[in-house]
């Protein structure tokens, strides 16, 4: 049974935010930017139902989704575009495939202890960030 992810979560650390962002063709001010925000993550995890909120001082991101079910993905916040969406368990990990117009886009969640790591690809790029959980 996968774990339940459910919890608030303060940012620990990055890597290779840079390239990541870069390769979503996010301009060179913005990635600046975006690198030195420290977001926080808040998860509530019900059955298959999961609302997913990114929380920094610049903007937040909210994904809400059911588990196992496509739906098209508005990432104006994040770079503009548009893409389908699908997020499931692999084992204990929480993995989110993006289809549209870049190569590889996604990410995986996992739980290590209280920490809760993601991993985000975009064409061969991969940035990770890892969470503590605060409650």
């Amino acid at each position: 049974m996968p774990p339940n992810l459910t919890g608030y979560y303060r940012f620990v650390s990055q890597d290779n935010m840079e390239n990541y962002l870069r390769a979503l063709d996010i301009n060179v001010a913005l990635r600046k930017l975006v690198c030195l925000l420290k977001p926080d993550k808040e998860i509530v995890h019900n059955g298959n139902h999961m609302t997913i909120r990114t929380l920094t001082s610049l903007r937040n991101y909210i994904m809400d989704f059911d588990l196992g079910v496509e739906f098209e993905e508005d990432l104006g916040p994040v770079d503009g575009r548009k893409c389908q969406t699908i997020v499931d368990w692999d084992g204990d990990h929480l993995v989110c495939e993006q289809r549209g117009e870049k190569r590889n886009r996604g990410w995986k969640h996992w739980l290590e202890g209280d920490q809760l790591h993601l991993r985000m690809t975009a064409e061969d790029e991969v940035c990770v960030q890892v969470f503590q959980k605060v409650k």
